[in-house]
């Protein structure tokens, strides 16, 4: 039975293979040009309103407040530092608490700082997205008063 299949067949089958792995390759370079444009968008959201230095500076004070509330409450550094996230998104944990005035006053601070952060990417992202429909109506008008122009200056040779 093997003398009668031919060889050929069974290299035919190995070379579906390769046009299979040209056709992922040419996936992977559609992926990295659609990464680009992504890039693009997240940079410019980060730079809308100063963002990018908000979260810097959160992370900042969830580390710092971590290490404080560690020390403070003589806690793990890692159980502090999860606690100081969960203070910081406003979930809250209810089996760490701090007990020390310095740990009560960093809660307060990672509590305040968690909301006004919900409230700037809020913001952040009607920023974003209100700049973007400004631009567009920009070039609309922009077009507009292009055409308007062209029109005029027919107008003026017609007189």
């Amino acid at each position: 039975m093997l003398a009668i299949i031919p060889f050929d067949s069974i290299f035919y089958f190995f070379r579906a293979f390769r046009i299979l792995r040209v056709i992922k390759l040419l996936r992977l370079i559609r992926i990295v040009g659609f990464t680009g444009k992504i890039q693009k968008s997240i940079r410019r959201f980060f730079k809308t309103n100063g963002f990018i230095y908000l979260i810097i500076t959160t992370v900042i004070l969830v580390f710092l407040g971590a290490e404080i509330y560690s020390v403070a409450e003589n806690a793990n550094y890692m159980d502090s530092l999860w606690w100081a996230i969960a203070t910081t998104t406003t979930v809250g944990y209810e089996d760490i608490s701090p007990h020390t005035e310095i740990g009560r006053v960093v809660a307060v601070v990672l509590m305040l700082l968690g909301i006004g952060l919900i409230g700037s990417v809020t913001s952040t992202v009607t920023a974003f997205f209100l700049v973007e429909t400004k631009e567009a109506e920009k070039n609309d008008i922009k077009d507009e008063l292009s055409e308007i122009k062209q029109e005029l200056k027919q107008l003026r040779e017609e007189i």
